[in-house]
């Protein structure tokens, strides 16, 4: 058994297209105001393990009921990957992760090139 003591934070990773950027955009600014979250910049592009558009919300272990009830009701229809942070990215992109929406395929290759090197 592991304990979530492990856990150092959160990610919560929007997912958006040209049609949707200003839902996500609504979405982002309900981050802002209502949570002590980081936001990460736009990603108009796939980057990384992401297929798809996305930016980043970096928030606390004592954050997650608050920031995550709120994005169950409020993802818009969006997807939402929402992970931990333990120090093994391979793992908490997949067998920790959460998904609001659908669940897209992540490129885990580049994760674990990451981990190799």
């Amino acid at each position: 058994m592991k304990e979530n003591s492990i856990i150092t934070g959160f990610h919560a990773h929007v997912y958006y297209d040209t049609e949707t950027r200003d839902i996500a955009a609504h979405i982002r600014e309900g981050l802002e105001v209502r949570f002590e979250v980081q936001l990460g910049r736009w990603h108009d592009q796939p980057i990384g393990p992401h297929p798809k558009s996305m930016y980043q919300a970096a928030f606390a272990p004592n954050q997650f009921t608050q920031v995550v009830s709120w994005l169950m009701l409020n993802h818009e229809g969006l997807d939402i990957l929402i992970h931990p942070e333990t120090g093994d990215d391979v793992t908490d992109h997949t067998a920790h992760a959460l998904w609001l929406g659908e669940k897209l395929d992540l490129n885990i290759n580049f994760l674990q090139r990451i981990n190799a090197s």
